[in-house]
C-alpha cells in the first residue's frame, strides 16, 4: 500500500495548522510584547522552564510507543491514562515544593506565583485522553487540525484578553491552563473509545521497556534546549532571558515551521514503511531534501535581516535581542535538519542513536556555554548552541550512512 498520498495530505493538512497557529502567534506575540515588559516575559520563562523540566524528567515515551507499535492499540490505552494522570500529580508536587527554590535561584521572586499557577497545567495534561495519538498513527491529520486549532485559538485569546486587562505575567499562563482544559474536554469528546481507570503490569512494562530511550532522548533535549536559559537567567538579568527566550523563538521557524510539520506526518508514514528498506530510503532522501530547501533561506533572512524581523514581530523595547537572533540564525537551520534526521532513526526503533546525538550536542553547548556568556553575554549563549549542534554533526553523518547502507 502506497502512502505517498497520505503523506502529502497530511503535510497538506499540517501545514494549514502551522498557517492558522502563525497567523495567531503574529497577533498574540506582538501583542504580549507590547503590552509585557521584558523582565514580565522573563519571570514567566523561569517558569516554563521548570514545568517541561518536571515534564521531560518523568516522560514515559507513551506517545512515541503507541505511533510505533503496530497493533491495536486500545488495549493499552487504560494502563496509559492512569499513568499519565499519576505523572501530571507527582509534576505538579515536584513544582509546588521546588517553586520557592526556582525563584531564589534565579533571583526571580515574581515568578514565585506563577509557579504555583504553573502547575495546574500537568495534572489537566494528565487526564486527556491517551486515543489521540491515533489522529497520527492513522494519518487522520484532518481531525488533528480540528483538535489543535481550537486549543491554540483559546490559549491566545485568553492570554491577549487578560493581558489587556492585567498588565500581568501571570495572563500568559492563564492562556496555558485555559488551552489544557479544552485539550481535555476536546480528547474525550472528539476521541473514542474512552479509557477506564485500569492498569495492567504487564502492559506498563512494555510501555516502559520501550519508552527508557525517549525518556533519556527527554531529558538530553531538555538539557541542551533550556540549559543556555538557565545560565542566562542565572549570570544576566532577569529581562536578558526575555531577550534571549524571544530571539531563541524566532530562530526556531525554520525548525517549528517546517521540520515540526514534517515530521508530525513523516514519522507515521516511516514506521509504516520501516520493513520497505527501498521506500524507506526513497523517501528519507525526498525528506530531507525537501525540508532543506525551504529551511536554508528563512536561515539566511534570520542572519541578513535580524533588526527588520525583531523590529516587525516584537517591537522597538525588543531590539538588543537583534544579536542574539543573528547568533542563532544557522542554529535554526541545523536544528530543523538535524531533527528531521533523528525522526528516521525513531521510525527505524533505533532511539539509541537519538540519545546520543542529542548528547553530543548537550555536552558541546555545556562545555562552551558559561566562558561564551560571560565573554558576550547572549549573543555568546546563541553561539554556544550552535557549536553543540556541530559537535553532534560526524555522528548524524555516521549513523544515517549506517542505516541507509542497510536498506
Amino acid at each position: 500500500m502506497g502512502y505517498t498520498k497520505e503523506a502529502i495530505r497530511g503535510i497538506s493538512w499540517m501545514a494549514a495548522l502551522r498557517a492558522s497557529s502563525r497567523f495567531l502567534t503574529l497577533v498574540r506575540v506582538p501583542i504580549l510584547a507590547r503590552l509585557l515588559t521584558p523582565a514580565q516575559h522573563g519571570t514567566v520563562g523561569v517558569a516554563m522552564i521548570i514545568l517541561s523540566f518536571v515534564e521531560i524528567l518523568t516522560e514515559t515515551g507513551i506517545n512515541t510507543f503507541l505511533i510505533q507499535e503496530n497493533t491495536k492499540i486500545e488495549k493499552y490505552m487504560s494502563t496509559a491514562w492512569v499513568v499519565s494522570i499519576a505523572r501530571g500529580f507527582l509534576i505538579s508536587l515536584f513544582i509546588i515544593i521546588g517553586a520557592p527554590f526556582v525563584a531564589s535561584f534565579f533571583n526571580s521572586p515574581d515568578s514565585y506565583p506563577l509557579l504555583l499557577l504553573v502547575s495546574i497545567v500537568p495534572i489537566l495534561r494528565g487526564f486527556i485522553n491517551p486515543v489521540v495519538v491515533q489522529f497520527q498513527k492513522e494519518l487522520r491529520f484532518d481531525r488533528e487540525f480540528q483538535f489543535r486549532f481550537w486549543i491554540f485559538l483559546i490559549d491566545s485569546l485568553v492570554a491577549i484578553v487578560l493581558a489587556f486587562l492585567t498588565r500581568s505575567a501571570a495572563s500568559i499562563v492563564w492562556g496555558f491552563i485555559f488551552g489544557a482544559s479544552l485539550e481535555l474536554a476536546l480528547s474525550f469528546i472528539l476521541v473514542k473509545p474512552t479509557p477506564r481507570f485500569a492498569f495492567e503490569a504487564t502492559m506498563l512494562k512494555k510501555i516502559l521497556h520501550r519508552g527508557k530511550w525517549i525518556t533519556a532522548i527527554g531529558i538530553l533535549d531538555y538539557a541542551f534546549r533550556h540549559g543556555d536559559d538557565i545560565v542566562v537567567g542565572k549570570m544576566l538579568p532577569i529581562s536578558s532571558l526575555g531577550f534571549y527566550q524571544n530571539a531563541y523563538k524566532i530562530s526556531e521557524l525554520p525548525l517549528t515551521e517546517v521540520a515540526v510539520v514534517a515530521s508530525k506526518v513523516t514519522f507515521p508514514v516511516f514506521t509504516k514503511i520501516s520493513g520497505d528498506t527501498k521506500r524507506l530510503r526513497r523517501a528519507f532522501f525526498r525528506t530531507i531534501f525537501g525540508i532543506a530547501i525551504v529551511v536554508i533561506p528563512i536561515g539566511v533572512m534570520l542572519f541578513l535581516f535580524p533588526r527588520e524581523i525583531i523590529l516587525l514581530i516584537l517591537g522597538h523595547q525588543w531590539v538588543d535581542a537583534t544579536t542574539a537572533l543573528q547568533a542563532l540564525a544557522l542554529f535554526g537551520v541545523l536544528r530543523a535538519i538535524i531533527g528531521s534526521v533523528n525522526v528516521f532513526f525513531l521510525a527505524s526503533r533505533k532511539q539509541e542513536y537519538v540519545t546520543l546525538v542529542t548528547a553530543i550536542s548537550t555536552a558541546g553547548l555545556f562545555i562552551t556555554i558559561v566562558p561564551f556568556v560571560s565573554l558576550f553575554g547572549i549573543v555568546g549563549a546563541g553561539v554556544a548552541a550552535t557549536v553543540g549542534l556541530f559537535c553532534s554533526l560526524p555522528f548524524v553523518f555516521y549513523f544515517t550512512l549506517k542505516l541507509l547502507r542497510r536498506a
